[in-house]
Parts: C-alpha cells; structure tokens; sequence
C-alpha cells in the first residue's frame, strides 16, 4: 500500500543505522512490526495473576 507520510529525517537515519534497515520502508515496516509485538506482550501481562493454569504435565502426556 502506498501512503505518503511527513516522517523526521534524522529518526529514519538513525533507525536505519541501528537495525541496518537498507530501506525506508524496511525501517518503517520493521518499526510497525516491533510496536506490534511490544504491545502484544504488554496486553498479556494484564493477565499476570488471572489465570490458573494449574496443570500436571505427565497427566495431559497421557491423554495424548
């Protein structure tokens, strides 16, 4: 998809630097990939303590 964006030059060198990005787009797309995956994980945590998974490992090998 194409999109147009106003994005800060100095933030796209310096990302690119640091992931070794050859692209803009590799950068941004990379980017969009990393907040994704952080705020995955920050959602799962709001289970912390919410769930009981109280399992026997042996128990469900049986099953199986």
């Amino acid at each position: 998809m194409r999109t147009t964006l106003d994005l800060p030059e100095d933030l796209i060198k310096e990302a690119q630097r640091l992931t070794d990005a050859k692209t803009k787009t590799e950068v941004i797309t990379l980017a969009l990939k990393e907040l994704i995956r952080r705020e995955s994980m920050l959602k799962l945590l709001e289970f912390e303590g919410k769930v009981d998974l109280d399992l026997n490992l042996d128990e469900l090998r049986q099953r199986g």
